[in-house]
């Protein structure tokens, strides 16, 4: 190669974008929880770095409790607007419908959290859910509070038993569910409740991240 064309090859090189490695929020697979703090509502849901399968995971069990693992962390969305997630629940709670308050109990749920529009604005939040009989792609709002809204990324019992992974652009889905741009987060939860219900529910979490686009 000459001189010539190597300079070149470099000034091309360097005139590309590099990307961005995934940034890791839950690196349960490590048995890392730095970070994540229990937050309560209703009892208290456990959890707990386990092995399954010969991985690390996070466990989450709730007998009629609700409690969530937050993480809160300033996230900028800009280059990696995609969350990638996996989980595995024991099985999805028995309940006829989850757009009502006594229906509000999920086996597994993963929240996005977005700082409110203005000063003294409440933060707004999606969950991703594993319901039991909404149908996969349906979105709601929570019937306890219009700042968060319910998406159903599985349903049913078909899957129970097995790792599901995931993969949403968050930014795309707070557009669509709150008409607004999001360009950061303040933090990511993690949650399995059964307070409302007054259910046993079980569920593990593999590590959460996000992704640029396409990456």
């Amino acid at each position: 190669m000459t001189v010539r064309l190597a300079l070149f090859a470099a000034a091309l090189f360097a005139a590309l974008p590099l990307r961005a490695e995934p940034l890791v929020l839950g690196r349960f697979s490590a048995g890392d929880t730095e970070g994540w703090q229990l937050r309560h509502f209703e009892g208290r849901t456990r959890y707990r770095i386990v092995e399954v399968g010969g991985r690390k995971v996070l466990e989450a069990e709730s007998r009629s409790a609700a409690s969530s693992l937050y993480l809160e962390r300033d996230i900028d969305l800009a280059r990696r607007p995609v969350l990638e997630w996996q989980w595995r629940v024991e099985a999805p709670l028995a309940v006829a419908d989850e757009h009502v308050k006594a229906g509000d109990d999920f086996a597994a749920r993963v929240y996005v959290v977005a700082p409110g529009e203005g000063l003294f604005a409440l933060p707004i939040a999606i969950s991703y859910v594993w319901a039991a009989s909404a149908s996969v792609g349906d979105a709601w709002p929570n019937p306890f509070t219009s700042k968060v809204r319910m998406v159903a990324v599985e349903s049913g019992p078909a899957h129970a038993g097995e790792w599901r992974g995931y993969r949403r652009n968050v930014r795309e889905d707070f557009r669509r569910l709150f008409g607004r741009e999001v360009d950061e987060l303040e933090g990511v939860a993690v949650m399995t409740d059964a307070d409302n219900s007054r259910q046993r529910a079980r569920a593990w979490y593999g590590d959460i991240l996000l992704r640029e686009e396409g990456g």
